[in-house]
């Protein structure tokens, strides 16, 4: 990727353990995605709501890495690429304890049906 430095600042730290917007709704995710520049945690595509790539689109932030444990990956929306990055301020992922999907005691028994194809 030309010109990380644009899109990805290694200093900046996640927002939260879970997804920002998920959170203020009371809502529930599958995956995580971090925005590499701000820190904005926000839920996958699979996810119903999709607030990773809403994040992207509203602001200009076109790079995330997944914040699962034990993944590293790095998602560029403007070329569609994986592409491996430099490590970001800790913590890389949500905690361990938080299931996946999340958050605990808001996810509905029938969220496999609710999840978006594809992503």
């Amino acid at each position: 990727m030309t010109d990380l430095h644009r899109y990805v600042r290694p200093e900046v730290e996640p927002s939260g353990p879970g997804c920002m917007d998920c959170e203020a709704t009371g809502s529930w995710w599958f995956h995580l995605r971090r925005c590499a520049f701000c820190g904005h945690i926000g839920c996958c595509d699979e996810s119903p709501n999709q607030h990773a790539t809403k994040h992207a689109t509203q602001s200009g932030h076109r790079v995330i890495q997944s914040y699962e444990p034990g993944e590293e990956w790095f998602w560029d929306y403007g070329t569609e690429q994986v592409f491996t990055g430099p490590p970001l301020a800790p913590p890389r992922s949500h905690p361990r304890s938080q299931p996946t999907p999340g958050p605990a005691g808001r996810v509905p028994s029938n969220w496999e049906n609710l999840l978006n194809e594809g992503s």
